[in-house]
């Protein structure tokens, strides 16, 4: 495959350029300490429940309440990243997690948490995480260039992982010492950084004013699956992230296993274990650039796929911590590098009004992918040792790699993904408000006959540019009379839907558009015709029901 170091500039190639810009630099410092805080509760949580029952299940369920959300809410969170400000939606999940995180400290303080309780304290956490990240998430793209983009997503996951190699070994420090109320408040104190950083950034770039209400929260959950389904450089991406997190989640799902059964070691080891993971992470985050100037992104993610079934089959076969160590640095860093190339994917394949649905749909893949194969290597290990769990996994991974031969990610390619900004809303005759509708929009096309077979296959993507951006019932009609007259028709609910189906087109969205016009042999432009749709029957029953 051919190298393509386009995201990649020479003057970007420092693992640490994005920290020039102060802002990205507030934030991420500010995650940094707040993800510190988050592992130190999930700690304090677990040990708490262990405290509280001897029912295995309650414990595990502990993972699962902070977890869970992010499959409930992510679509949600990424419509309300979309169509309002991001910085404002951060705000209010940092203040809601801190009140959360406040009300579990004083409530373990007194000894009157139940394992109830606790469970849904937790899931509340998850709920704030669940509707926070995916505003942070899409927020990197307007804080830093696009040409910084990527090596900002692996900044973010070194950071994360940096903390989460020291941070569960400190935690078991501070509730040993001090109880599960001291990490809940190390926590709590983890997010008056961030609310910091936040209200700095508010006020040193103000929000701009939108001249268009946002959408409701159905109607945008429902563009951004749309949009996704619509654009292959985004599905192909969702799915082989499923294909990620089902199979390279099984190191960290049964590493406690590997620890016991594999080399014989305990709580030691496993943080030993734990921490190579995340030096791995990190050292993948930061040597990432000279692999990435060498290979595509396909190159790329097939080899840490390979590379993570290696990883697999070496903790399979070894009894040794130190090669077992070694074997998870390669995959700390296989999976660092693979989830930020599918992040960075995601958000460079993604217009600035739908990127925080796309992102979330990206989150949910991955996590969707980690719930399963979480169960289903587990299931495996339970019934055929952990020995054989690693070894299928690593066929998985393997067999994920040659999925790249059916589904390969798209290259590089620079699209212009900004708004077009060329239309004007036009003059009409009738008196039309926003919720006017539906609206029915034509356009006329005189199309030589040599040509007849190009137009037909460019309507076919200008039909998938159309629909993703809101169009409905697109249809295209040939006269019978007069073959080279074409007629394209589509629908949308209202006039407000209209108005924004032009807003959301972008420079790479009317590229085809231009190339159609080309083929347009009339010496007028397509004639473009706006109709109300209005159903006579209805009329009539207002004008009884008036009488």
């Amino acid at each position: 495959m051919e190298a393509d170091v386009s995201d990649y500039p020479a003057e970007d190639r420092s693992p640490f350029a994005p920290l020039q810009f102060p802002v990205f630099r507030a934030l991420w410092i500010a995650n940094v300490v707040s993800s510190f805080g988050w592992l130190v509760q999930g700690v304090g949580a677990a040990w708490l429940m262990t405290l509280l029952t001897d029912s295995a299940d309650m414990v595990a369920l502990v993972q699962t309440a902070t977890t869970l959300p992010v499959m409930l809410f992510s679509l949600m969170s990424g419509a309300l990243a979309d169509n309002f400000d991001r910085r404002r939606v951060m705000l209010f999940s940092q203040l809601f997690m801190l009140a959360v995180s406040i009300a579990l400290m004083v409530l373990a303080w007194l000894d009157v948490v139940t394992p109830w309780l606790l469970l849904g304290l937790s899931f509340l956490l998850g709920c704030g995480f669940a509707f926070n990240n995916p505003s942070w998430q899409a927020s990197v793209g307007d804080i830093v260039p696009k040409s910084h983009l990527p090596r900002a997503v692996l900044l973010n996951g070194a950071g994360f992982n940096v903390i989460r190699s020291v941070a569960p070994a400190i935690g078991g420090f501070i509730v040993a010492a001090f109880g599960a109320a001291a990490s809940f408040a190390v926590n709590a104190f983890s997010y008056v950084g961030l609310i910091s950083a936040i209200v700095w950034w508010q006020k040193r770039e103000p929000a701009e004013r939108r001249d268009q209400p946002p959408e409701s929260l159905s109607a945008a959950m429902t563009a951004g699956v749309r949009y996704v389904a619509l654009s292959p450089r985004i599905y192909r991406v969702l799915f082989r992230g499923f294909v990620f997190g089902l199979t390279g989640i099984i190191i960290l799902a049964l590493l406690p296993i590997i620890t016991r059964d594999l080399v014989g070691g305990g709580a030691v080891t496993f943080g030993v274990l734990l921490g190579a993971y995340g030096v791995g992470a990190v050292l993948g985050a930061l040597g990432a650039g000279p692999i990435t100037q060498a290979l595509s992104r396909e190159g790329l993610v097939r080899l840490t796929f390979v590379v993570f079934a290696v990883c697999n089959l070496i903790a399979a076969y070894s009894h040794n911590a130190w090669i077992t160590a070694l074997a998870l640095i390669l995959g700390g860093a296989s999976w660092v590098v693979t989830f930020s190339q599918m992040n960075t994917a995601v958000q460079l394949a993604t217009p600035r009004w739908v990127v925080g649905r796309a992102l979330a749909l990206f989150q949910m893949a991955i996590f969707a992918g980690m719930a399963v194969g979480s169960w289903l290597w587990g299931s495996i290990a339970e019934s055929h040792g952990i020995s054989v769990s690693l070894q299928v996994a690593a066929a998985a991974l393997l067999a994920g790699a040659l999925m790249g031969i059916v589904l390969p990610l798209l290259p590089r390619a620079e699209m212009n993904l900004d708004p077009l900004n060329r239309w004007q809303e036009p003059d009409v005759a009738l008196d039309i408000e926003p919720r006017s509708g539906p609206v029915e929009v034509s356009l006329e096309f005189i199309i030589p006959p040599e040509h007849a077979a190009e137009f037909q296959s460019l309507m076919q993507e200008r039909q998938r540019v159309l629909r993703r951006n809101g169009a409905a019932q697109w249809t295209l009609l040939r006269d019978m009379n007069q073959p080279e007259r074409w007629t394209e028709r589509f629908k949308l609910a209202t006039w407000l839907d209209y108005v924004r189906f032009h807003r959301r087109m972008t420079h790479q969205d009317a590229e085809v558009g231009g190339r159609i016009r080309a083929l347009h042999a009339g010496q007028e432009p397509p004639r473009v015709t706006r109709s109300l749709i209005r159903d006579p029957s209805r009329s009539l029953v207002h004008e009884l029901s008036q009488s």
